[in-house]
């Protein structure tokens, strides 16, 4: 197996006045059905750049769930740990591919003024892919119809929201979906993808 660093989400559990770092446990099977095996991040960037740059990691994973602080988001802590990952990722080649949260922080990164948009948190969506049309879910508020150089637009919904973008010269994907929530068949382009990018296996 080839271990990829995943990102994790912020879980605020008030009544303990308690902060947890969380990965979807959905991602692991995914990721095994790649032939690649997470190794999750804490949301402390001195650690999480230790783990990145020590370990003989594939490529970073940027998961979903909360939003980012510039847009209203309460984990401070995953913007700075997330921002410290991705600059080493695009300094040093390392291959990334960014869901959801993960998309909108690389839009946010390259300039992209994200935008509220309704109708887009639904387990069935179709986009638009290379031309093709497609079956995916979604799960966001926020959302952009452009993306700036160096990403390009990869996919759109029929509404002009952008759903998948790459970078022209570095390794970086990003979807606005969930592969892992997909069933079975519809979430194969995405373990094809996720392995081409992290040199596993679909």
């Amino acid at each position: 197996m080839n271990p990829v660093a995943v990102t994790s989400r912020v879980v605020v559990d008030p009544a303990h006045r308690t902060r947890y770092d969380a990965v979807d446990q959905r991602w692991w099977s995914f990721l095994a059905s790649c032939g690649l095996v997470a190794v999750p991040l804490p949301n402390r960037e001195d650690a999480a750049l230790d783990l990145v740059q020590g370990l003989p990691v594939r490529g970073l994973l940027l998961t979903g769930g909360n939003d980012l602080g510039a847009y209203g988001g309460d984990a401070p802590e995953r913007d700075r740990t997330e921002n410290a990952v991705l600059d080493h990722a695009l300094v040093t080649g390392l291959p990334v591919v960014a869901v959801c949260r993960g998309m909108q922080l690389l839009l946010h990164r390259f300039g992209v003024r994200l935008q509220r948009v309704a109708g887009h948190v639904a387990p069935r969506q179709i986009v638009v892919v290379d031309g093709r049309h497609r079956v995916v879910n979604s799960y966001h508020q926020w959302a952009a119809t452009y993306a700036n150089a160096p990403l390009e637009v990869w996919a759109r919904t029929p509404d002009s929201v952008v759903k998948a973008v790459r970078h022209k010269a570095h390794p970086t994907v990003g979807v606005m979906w969930h592969p892992e929530r997909l069933p079975g068949e519809l979430a194969g382009p995405d373990r094809t993808l996720i392995s081409e990018q992290f040199g596993g296996r679909a």
